[in-house]
């Protein structure tokens, strides 16, 4: 019995002494400093995750998206995941810095994607045109590669000239240190804002062309130009062509994008190519890369330079109609003079429309009234001519050149084995002169319009009827009026671009343009073309297109049915919507973040209690902001554990469904 009493006062006695503890104000530091990293981490990882959705659904939507918003991108879920890391580590007493390894090899994949560059700077600075052809392209660009193509072995009749390569375009901004101060002009711009683009597009040209030609470039194109006088003639004026990378390819033509100039002597040859060169920054090309997912410093722009024609009428050629690719038909538009009218939209061209085959004949001709031509003076650039007499009316180009045209495009066609978009010239000894060749873009199917019938009748008043269809397609919006630069500013999203001419530089308008209607130009031109590559529907040469549309009008282009109604036809945009494609897929810079999202979005870490659930086995930022949320919530809920901290401790929910909970 003494013995069970003295046991038992044992046990009272211990019971009253307790582990030393830490001191509660201490621990409340600590818990308070671990709840904030805590919550830190938890706003860093929906960041990182919200980047990350962000990244995914550029590459499923169909807005474009230019490289500063991939590096901005890339940039911010790096910062993020790596603030994830330093909390982890602030929260766990740095059980955890493997991490910062894993992070740094992640992010150096990613680095080395963003920083791949193309190198120009190998080969000649000039090329003469006998030795170039399509396989040349990254160096002498896609127009003077196609037209060397087609000297070299297609055999037809192009002018003499040589290419300004890339070599020297590289050249001559290391020259001037001009590519990083045009960068630093690229990076913040908003394509949206149109002001601030026209700006930025004026201030880079304006740097491009007041920088100095290095001395060997000026003495090489100095040089190439005499071995053209040799072949020529002394004193040959030429035309100083844009021939950029990627430029004339089937992705991308570049229509009208940029500069070219006709009939340059020598005196002004070095200061043409330099404005050539500054084209690449015009509004409209910037934004044309933009839409078309092309990265800045990945086109060079080559130059080709070559003899003037002496053209005594010239145009353009399809070698398949681009609206119907079942109709196997030559569609060639020509005007007398110089093709300037054709490209640029200003004319309503000749039309002449012809079967292929060995039996090749005129199956439709319409010939327009026309005011006037472009011609070349030895002194005075390109001149305007107004046309007198039977010249107005009479055809520019024969029947027999017509079919000599058509089996032209058949060859270039067979050729390349896909349907072509030709520039041409007939000089005055009546040989025909071929001065492009590019892929022609083709509607996807047969035809997008809606025909009524019988049982398909549009109430609605039509407004306009007539003119031809240079892109497929129905849309509606308010008609907004374009002339000058100043409604290119105003140009709200959505509208209708309504113009007198169908000219090159609405082209930055087409990802805003519902639809576009001209009072002139032809479906061989410039912005018909792009119009085409951006799915916009297009209707040219309607004639009264400004004169009956006023500015605000709700109206509804039925390209097809070539017609413009009044309001909004809810029967026509039903069965005739098409959702616009996504001009990225597939470009350079779609393939860059395509590329660089291996390395951020894949989650190979899925079981928490797997042998790979650990630092090393991450292998993508999303790797890492799974492991880290996961350990975090663990580090968190063992803080009352590891500590005598029973006011911060966690503790168990019992209820009566059969789940823990410890709060």
């Amino acid at each position: 019995m003494f013995g069970l009493t003295r046991l038992v006062k044992k046990v009272v006695k211990g019971a009253g002494k307790r582990e030393p503890q830490e001191a509660p104000e201490e621990l409340r530091s600590m818990f308070k400093a671990r709840y904030w990293s805590f919550t830190a981490l938890l706003n860093a990882n929906n960041t990182a995750l919200h980047i990350m959705s962000d990244m995914e659904h550029a590459l499923r939507g169909s807005h474009s998206f230019g490289m500063a918003f991939v590096r901005a991108n890339c940039t911010a879920v790096s910062v993020n995941v790596y603030k994830i890391i330093q909390n982890m580590n602030e929260i766990s007493s740095n059980r955890y810095e493997a991490l910062y390894d894993v992070f740094a090899e992640i992010e150096n994949g990613v680095k080395q994607i963003l920083e791949e560059r193309k190198e120009f700077g190998q080969g000649e600075l000039i090329l003469p045109l006998e030795a170039v052809n399509k396989d040349m392209a990254d160096h002498v660009g896609g127009k003077m590669a196609n037209l060397g193509e087609i000297l070299n072995r297609v055999s037809l009749s192009v002018p003499e000239g040589f290419v300004i390569t890339a070599s020297a375009y590289d050249l001559f901004l290391k020259h001037s240190n001009l590519q990083e101060e045009i960068n630093r002009r690229i990076q913040p711009l908003d394509l949206e804002d149109m002001e601030m683009l026209h700006k930025a597009s004026a201030d880079i040209q304006q740097l491009i062309i007041q920088s100095q030609l290095p001395g060997e470039l000026e003495e090489a194109i100095l040089s190439a130009y005499k071995d053209l006088e040799e072949k020529t003639e002394k004193g040959v004026n030429v035309s100083l062509r844009s021939s950029a990378m990627g430029e004339d390819t089937e992705k991308a033509s570049f229509a009208g994008q940029y500069r070219s100039e006709l009939n340059v002597n020598q005196e002004f040859l070095a200061y043409t190519f330099k404005e050539i060169l500054a084209s690449k920054y015009t509004p409209q090309a910037l934004t044309y890369r933009l839409n078309m997912g092309f990265r800045d410093e990945d086109i060079a722009m080559c130059v080709g330079c070559m003899a003037m024609v002496e053209a005594v009428a010239s145009g353009v050629m399809y070698s398949r109609d681009p609206g119907n690719i079942r109709n196997n038909v030559v569609l060639i538009n020509a005007v007398w003079g110089l093709a300037k009218s054709v490209v640029d939209g200003t004319a309503s061209p000749d039309l002449f429309v012809v079967s292929k085959g060995d039996h090749a004949q005129i199956l439709k001709k319409n010939i327009q009234r026309k005011e006037e031509k472009f011609v070349c003076f030895a002194e005075e650039g390109v001149c305007r001519m107004e046309l007198t007499g039977d010249e107005r009316d009479d055809p520019s180009i024969t029947d027999d050149q017509a079919v000599s045209l058509a089996g032209l495009a058949c060859r270039l066609e067979d050729h390349y084995g896909c349907p072509q978009d030709i520039e041409w010239a007939v000089d005055k000894d009546g040989v025909i002169r071929t001065l492009q060749s590019r892929p022609l873009r083709q509607m996807d199917t047969e035809t997008k319009g809606v025909e009524e019938g019988p049982g398909f009748k549009v109430q609605e008043p039509v407004v306009l009827q007539g003119g031809v269809t240079a892109s497929s397609g129905v849309a509606c919006g308010p008609a907004f009026l374009v002339d000058t630069t100043v409604d290119l500013l105003q140009f709200p999203a959505g509208a209708v671009l309504v113009a007198q001419h169908s000219l090159p530089q609405w082209a930055t308008l087409l990802n805003r343009a519902a639809a576009v209607v001209t009072d002139r130009g032809g479906v061989t031109g410039h912005l018909a073309t792009v119009s085409r590559e951006f799915n916009v529907p297009a209707l040219f040469d309607t004639l009264e297109a400004t004169g009956k549309i006023q500015n605000g009008d709700i109206i509804t282009v039925d390209a097809d049915g070539r017609k413009v109604y009044e309001g909004r036809v809810e029967c026509l945009l039903e069965e005739a919507s098409v959702e616009r494609a996504s001009l990225m897929k597939g470009s350079p810079v779609y393939h860059i973040l395509e590329k660089a999202l291996e390395y951020v979005v894949p989650l190979n870490l899925t079981d928490p209690d797997g042998d790979d659930f650990n630092p090393k086995g991450c292998r993508t930022f999303h790797d890492i902001t799974r492991f880290c949320h996961e350990k975090a919530v663990k580090e968190m809920f063992s803080f009352g554990k590891d500590h005598r901290f029973s006011e911060r401790a966690s503790k168990q929910l019992v209820y009566k469904v059969p789940m823990q909970w410890w709060i």
